[in-house]
């Protein structure tokens, strides 16, 4: 299997050759050797070796991602119960490291709450950009087309839906707590969320499941790379290529634009000049993700980002879904839309969850930098 791979890389593993500043986005199958030079990717130990280095890339943007210094104790507290029928929907709150607590809507089916239950799967639920009510979109609470935390919760998941930092009420300063961008301050909540589902004596434990639209959708991407413990993916209007975006327009790459806010990566914006030396996209990130199931959602009319962007990552990424013999974990769909996450489409990706939550591979704790 590996060598048909290796076949469609167009390397050349000259001794002399020295690896180039980035690697290609487009081609994951090669990585850097102990002396700087470009090599085929042969094995999955070879694919570790450009994961690190795309994780590394990511870190210099982002920041670095912290370590057992930031975690404290939970200390969870709810501030409100609503019965919704199937499920009880709470609204709490979680310390994520000290000084900051993260709102949250909990939901929990009746059904695991019941004496004598089994435990029940869990996924995270990341709300879209909205700076009103932020995570209570998906909780039924705000716009339509958003509940997928209720949903999933009437389908017997529990969900939670953390706020994104500087949305809203949940107003975090960055600054003062030593974060480099909202981006992973993000990523630090939704891991300290996972460690919080990891408390629950009701939740099947260890594996779950991240959902998103929008700023959800890439926020899913992000979380997972950084923790194993996502084992499926749903990220539905989420994603395109850095170099696509927006078509690339000068004006959106200026600091405070687009992906350069302090609540993303305000360090984008050093790249304007060359979009291309940005040192992680999304092919990388979704190679990133394997072995692991995930569904891109990417609709043909969306203004935010580009569906054909999307074939372009997802080509670059299935050979390593090939390499770890999961050639079929990585889904694309494209429904005539616009951006949105519609009925039909939310069924079919809690159908993606349920079919794949079982099958995932089995993670180790903690997290992958």
């Amino acid at each position: 299997m590996f060598a048909s791979i290796v076949l469609s890389c167009d390397i050349l593993p000259a001794q002399e050759e020295t690896a180039p500043q980035r690697l290609p986005r487009e081609n994951l199958l090669v990585y850097r050797d102990k002396a700087n030079h470009p090599r085929p990717v042969e094995s999955i130990d070879d694919w570790q070796k450009r994961r690190s280095e795309i994780i590394a890339g990511m870190q210099t943007v982002m920041g670095q991602l912290p370590g057992e210094e930031k975690r404290c104790t939970l200390d969870v507290q709810v501030e409100e119960e609503v019965d919704c029928g199937k499920y009880v929907r709470r609204l709490i709150s979680y310390a994520s490291e000290p000084g900051s607590r993260v709102p949250a809507y909990l939901c929990i089916p009746k059904a695991a709450l019941a004496d004598g239950a089994s435990p029940v799967p869990a996924a995270l639920c990341l709300h879209g950009t909205d700076n009103t009510i932020g995570h209570g979109t998906v909780v039924g609470l705000g716009r339509p087309n958003r509940n997928y935390a209720g949903e999933l919760a009437e389908r017997g998941w529990v969900t939670l839906a953390p706020n994104y930092p500087l949305l809203a009420k949940y107003q975090p300063d960055l600054k003062e707590l030593g974060w480099e961008s909202g981006t992973l301050k993000a990523v630090w909540d939704n891991i300290r969320g996972l460690d919080l589902l990891d408390t629950l004596p009701y939740v099947q434990q260890g594996q779950y499941g991240a959902i998103g639209h929008s700023l959800g959708g890439h926020n899913s991407v992000y979380t997972a790379v950084f923790d194993p413990r996502i084992t499926t993916v749903v990220t539905s209007c989420g994603l395109d290529s850095y170099l696509d975006y927006y078509d690339a327009k000068p004006e959106v790459w200026q600091a405070g634009r687009g992906w350069t806010q302090v609540r993303y990566m305000p360090r984008l914006a050093d790249y304007r000049g060359d979009l291309t030396q940005i040192p992680f996209d999304f092919h990388e990130m979704i190679g990133a993700l394997a072995p692991r199931s995930v569904l891109i959602i990417a609709p043909l009319r969306d203004s935010n980002f580009r569906h054909a962007s999307v074939d372009k990552i997802a080509t670059a990424a299935r050979p390593i879904f090939q390499l770890y013999g999961r050639p079929t974990a990585l889904k694309v769909m494209h429904p005539d839309v616009e951006h949105d996450f519609p009925p039909k489409m939310r069924q079919q990706a809690y159908e993606f969850l349920e079919a794949t939550y079982r099958s995932s591979a089995t993670p180790k704790r903690g997290s992958a930098n």
